[in-house]
């Protein structure tokens, strides 16, 4: 037995060898290792996805050049996706006199989210009050999202939600009015807000003029749910005039408009007329019609357009005497060849001017217009609510909420008083470092009316330490954004009912000379001049001629720093001369001084604050 398992075990060990033998003979003339073989296998799989990925492409790009549209043009939304290509130098500022200083109030997202009523806003106004807050500047009482039902009403007007707010908004409004202070609402650029609730996307006009019938001044517009406006216009066979009621009078064709860019006559077979104006999309270019009415008055535009199969919407600007009407085409399967869309426009005797043209190349001009077009609802609506009542117009601050992505600060100041540059706040330092990171760069675009939002504060939130607390207070301070409380402000009063004058996150917020700095009428923010040793160097110019000074120290780590004033005040944004000693004024101890240098010692995001004038 010992000898026959011992010639299985040689069988076995010889089989072994004889297979691994005849591996290498097998393969003895490949020229490639299993490796290499892999990676051919990969590179080859990669060029036909290229490959795939070319042919798409020219497929798509000769599909949508027939198909009447600029494709070049087309592909700007994809290499700029946040440039702003429209023409925003020449637009008007939404209003400098809305908010010719940064807002400050309070609101209720931080610390309550969804859970608010009527009774927690009501009490959180009378907080304001007794503590001191609306003495200090803090005006508004902003209800974000969850304050509204899910049901409009049957006029189709957003209301309260039934429950939490009985009596209704307008009467929540008048209320806080009383106390002395403004009360601000939320919805959504978007079909839903961010909690699923009703939103103006759309509807614009009618909740613009809802909330400004109930007396609103604030109004945060966010951006969840939001859709982008399509780049892509039909071709357009012709226009048809008429008055309502009766036939075209009037029917303009394509030979009969000028044209800029690449918009053009192009040949359509499958049009009655053959023709058709193309490349309208994406920027490319504009038809201009010059028709002569006789009777000033209202008129039915109808365009006649060529209906081709599109998954998406496809949108027209249609400029009347500069006045802009936006037509937006649903996607289609086409089943016919023709399609029309009517507007009403108004015309002035003799002649006039009516411009096609779809501007949308980005994200950001799609922003912009959508941006806009609620901030000019909101302005009319004050006016009509003025003028049907007889007092006074109580114009909205207008608050754009689209997190910093499409580059707001680059049109903001057409659109809305001030923009968000970054997504959400929280109450933990990462994140108040990360946003000042982002935003303090942006000083360039700060002015009155139009400001730069870092988002509302988080004093008094989460567990940031004091010195945390009077360093995120001071930095919005110094980059002149909107001071918006986020805490619960019942907890500044004490049981019996009355303001803790030594409560650290009160004293805080109502730091008369930080609030100062912050509402200089100026309105120019601070610029970071250099960081030494971790600690950044920010200053900004006020309108009395003097410089604020703030030393942050962004380090987890005690630093010093020492700093000569005419050195550190050259910078021209500062418009600063030196001088042979300043007047210092520190503003969180309160010490005041004389003096050429400034030196420090700074806590773990730490800062110092200084006011600098010359003597």
């Amino acid at each position: 037995r010992p000898a026959l398992n011992f010639g299985r075990h040689k069988f076995k060990i010889h089989r072994a060898k004889s297979l691994k033998t005849n591996f290498r003979t097998k393969h003895k003339n490949t020229p490639f290792t299993r490796q290499e073989v892999k990676f051919m296998g990969f590179l080859t799989a990669l060029l036909i996805i290229l490959i795939v990925a070319i042919i798409a492409f020219v497929v798509w790009f000769v599909v949508y050049r027939f198909g009447g549209k600029c494709p070049i043009c087309a592909l700007e939304k994809i290499t700029k996706p946040t440039k702003i290509t429209m023409d925003v130098e020449n637009e008007e500022p939404y209003s400098a006199e809305t908010s010719p200083t940064p807002p400050m109030g309070w609101s209720s997202w931080n610390t309550f989210r969804q859970n608010i009523s009527e009774d927690l806003i009501l009490d959180t106004a009378a907080a304001m009050k007794k503590t001191g807050l609306l003495d200090a500047g803090y005006r508004y009482i902003n209800l974000d999202d969850c304050w509204q039902s899910s049901m409009r009403d049957e006029n189709g007007r957003l209301q309260g939600d039934l429950e939490k707010f009985p009596s209704g908004i307008k009467s929540l409004i008048y209320n806080i009015n009383q106390m002395g202070m403004k009360v601000g609402l939320y919805s959504s650029n978007g079909t839903l807000t961010c909690e699923d609730l009703p939103a103006s996307l759309g509807r614009e006009t009618l909740d613009a003029q809802t909330i400004a019938e109930w007396g609103c001044e604030f109004f945060k517009y966010d951006f969840c749910h939001h859709k982008i406006i399509s780049g892509a216009a039909p071709v357009i066979e012709a226009l048809e005039i008429s008055e309502p009621g009766k036939k075209a009078e009037l029917t303009l064709y394509p030979e009969n408009a000028e044209f800029t860019g690449r918009a053009r006559v192009l040949q359509v077979k499958k049009l009655p007329t053959g023709k058709g104006i193309g490349l309208l999309n994406h920027g490319a270019g504009t038809a201009i019609f010059r028709p002569v009415i006789n009777t000033a008055g209202a008129y039915v535009l109808t365009l006649l357009i060529h209906k081709q199969f599109t998954r998406n919407e496809e949108y027209l600007q249609v400029v009347v005497n500069g006045k802009v009407h936006e037509v937006f085409f649903p996607s289609t399967k086409a089943p016919s060849p023709t399609g029309r869309a009517q507007l009403i426009i108004r015309l002035r005797a003799g002649e006039n001017e009516i411009v096609l043209r779809n501007p949308v190349k980005t994200r950001a001009d799609s922003s912009f217009i959508q941006y806009q077009r609620m901030g000019n609802a909101l302005k009319a609506a004050t006016k009509k609510v003025a003028f049907e009542t007889g007092l006074r117009e109580k114009p909205i601050t207008f608050s754009i909420c689209e997190w910093g992505l499409a580059s707001p600060w680059n049109w903001g100041f057409a659109a809305g008083n001030m923009w968000r540059t970054t997504p959400d706040i929280m109450p933990k330092w990462f994140s108040i470092h990360m946003i000042y990171r982002r935003n303090i760069g942006l000083y360039a675009h700060s002015a009155p009316g139009a400001w730069n939002d870092p988002d509302m504060l988080e004093v008094g939130n989460g567990k940031l330490t004091d010195e945390e607390n009077r360093t995120h207070f001071s930095l919005w301070c110094m980059m002149a954004a909107p001071l918006v409380l986020g805490n619960d402000l019942r907890l500044l009063l004490g049981t019996d009912g009355e303001p803790n004058p030594e409560n650290p996150i009160l004293k805080t917020v109502t730091n008369k000379s930080l609030i100062l700095i912050d509402q200089d009428p100026l309105g120019k923010a601070a610029k970071k001049l250099k960081t030494i040793h971790g600690i950044d160097i920010l200053a900004r110019p006020l309108s009395n001629g003097d410089i604020a000074l703030c030393l942050y120290n962004k380090t987890a780590h005690v630093r010093g720093v020492s700093i000569d004033i005419t050195e550190t005040a050259a910078d021209e944004y500062l418009n600063f001369s030196p001088a042979g000693s300043y007047q210092v004024h520190e503003l969180w101890s309160d010490e005041r001084f004389n003096t050429k240098m400034i030196s420090a010692s700074l806590q773990k995001h730490g800062c110092r604050v200084y006011r600098i004038s010359k003597q």
